[in-house]
């Protein structure tokens, strides 16, 4: 675990020493931001109006904390890399390294992610105050509970992104993949709440990444109770483990693989 830990920090460490360009980067999440509080001012034409039970001002607060989990980290990037680390062979040379090559990757996809997650929290949470003129009514406890939930969040699709990656030990390229993941995520997990879908389809979403990675810490931070909350987090935990199982299960296949056909 130390050496994780080391890793996370010299990423860690490595990002903050250009942490102007984050700023510059957040350029495009500002400006998401902006269209979607247009988006739903308009949908809402009455400030005082509940749909799908949701108020206006809970909805533009969801989009925002949905939004700010998948733009803290730049998972295209990470994706793109362990293909390339796949494709080019690179990832032959680090089998044998001191530590597990899924364990190397999540720790710089988290050390990186935490210094844009930080930041990100303080651009969207001011915008979403100077806009809506309060925040959601959240105690102590409820706060560290969706900070938690937030973080098992991007655990969570860090490790699905590290799973789309290792696809490429099987197919010529995984980025398609990636990109009809990422699509599905925004779609009906940043734009809209799982209430805002039809039932056939909002079951399906309740059994989907999209539902502990976007709903859960959004749902949590707008309309907060302990007993979605634990069933929140008992799920998150649920995927990690089980999201950990798969990916290493598939890395060790395509290690086997990459053995047979000599690298």
């Amino acid at each position: 675990m130390k050496k994780y830990f080391t890793i996370f920090k010299s990423e860690l460490m490595s990002t903050l020493q250009y942490i102007f360009n984050i700023f510059f980067k957040l350029i495009n999440y500002v400006f998401m931001i902006f269209i979607l509080i247009n988006l739903w001012d308009y949908i809402y034409s009455n400030p005082e109006e509940i749909i799908n039970g949701y108020s206006k001002i809970q909805m533009i607060w969801y989009v925002i904390i949905t939004e700010l989990i998948v733009c803290s980290a730049d998972t295209r990037k990470y994706c793109r890399k362990i293909v390339d680390d796949v494709k080019c062979g690179n990832i032959a040379y680090m089998i044998n390294k001191p530590y597990s090559y899924i364990g190397f990757v999540i720790s710089r996809y988290l050390g990186e992610t935490l210094v844009k997650a930080v930041v990100s929290s303080f651009v969207g949470i001011s915008i979403g105050y100077i806009f809506l003129k309060g925040f959601p009514v959240l105690t102590f406890p409820a706060i560290l509970i969706v900070i938690l939930s937030a973080i098992l969040a991007i655990l969570i699709n860090a490790i699905l992104v590290t799973f789309i990656g290792l696809v490429s030990f099987f197919i010529e390229d995984s980025n398609p993949l990636y990109w009809l993941y990422s699509k599905l995520i925004l779609v009906l997990g940043v734009l809209f709440p799982v209430e805002y879908f039809p039932d056939a389809i909002s079951k399906v979403i309740k059994f989907s990444p999209i539902y502990v990675i976007c709903y859960g810490p959004a749902k949590l931070f707008v309309n907060f109770s302990y007993s979605s909350a634990i069933k929140i987090l008992i799920v998150q935990i649920i995927y990690v483990f089980f999201s950990w199982a798969i990916c290493y299960a598939l890395y060790r296949k395509g290690v086997r693989k990459l053995n047979v056909t000599g690298g």
